[in-house]
């Protein structure tokens, strides 16, 4: 979407305009206030449409030099963070999981790539050995004390979960690393891988639970 606004240097063109809102998240059409021009850079204060949020916002450009425009980064100011949800089965097994994968997607909705993927392996971590440990209490310090890799090896006995966790730890490491061995993979694979092994986990337990509730 192409239009003409007003900034403090005179009339100048914009490509694009923020389509959510960084503190309702709502999908939205926003309302422009004012603009300002920063040599090839335009920030552009929006406010949220929607009543009950009303926020005001910086949408961020950059001056295109074929069109002749300012086309919109995808990037706005900071807002609100928000957290994934995950089913109540996973917040048993391993509460530790979802408060330090959710600390990580925050750092991610900042920016910090660099930093969020090493938050995401350690959640990945907890969750494997807290579910590890669900299912072999008598084992917990080994679990405890255990490398991921090997802890998956010995103590994951679902072959999906397995597939996907150790797989998932491949990418983890990844981002630790000083050098990439999976150069191909990044950061949104390693949350699919992560998705994954939540998703088989989860299925895993809702099923025990059905199968103690309606005894054959």
């Amino acid at each position: 979407m192409q239009k003409q606004i007003v900034s403090d240097v005179g009339n100048v063109k914009i490509h694009g305009v923020p389509d959510k809102c960084p503190f309702c998240h709502r999908s939205i059409t926003p309302n422009i206030l004012q603009s300002h021009v920063r040599g090839e850079a335009l920030e552009v204060m929006f406010i949220c449409p929607n009543a009950a949020c009303n926020k005001c916002f910086i949408g961020y450009y950059h001056f295109n030099q074929a069109l002749r425009e300012y086309v919109f980064d995808g990037n706005t100011s900071i807002g609100t963070q928000t957290g994934k949800n995950f089913n109540e089965q996973i917040g048993l097994i391993s509460p530790s999981f979802v408060l330090i994968y959710n600390q990580a997607f925050a750092a991610e909705q900042l920016n910090l790539k660099e930093i969020c993927g090493v938050g995401y392996r350690k959640a990945l971590e907890f969750l494997i050995k807290d579910y590890a440990i669900l299912n072999n209490p008598s084992q917990k310090e080994t679990i405890e004390k255990k490398l991921l890799g090997p802890c998956i090896t010995d103590f994951v006995t679902d072959e999906r979960i397995k597939a996907v966790a150790k797989r998932a730890v491949w990418l983890g490491n990844d981002e630790t690393h000083y050098i990439r061995k999976w150069e191909g993979k990044n950061l949104g694979d390693l949350k699919k891988l992560i998705d994954l092994t939540v998703h088989w986990i989860e299925m895993e337990a809702l099923s025990k639970s059905f199968e103690e509730e309606m005894p054959g």
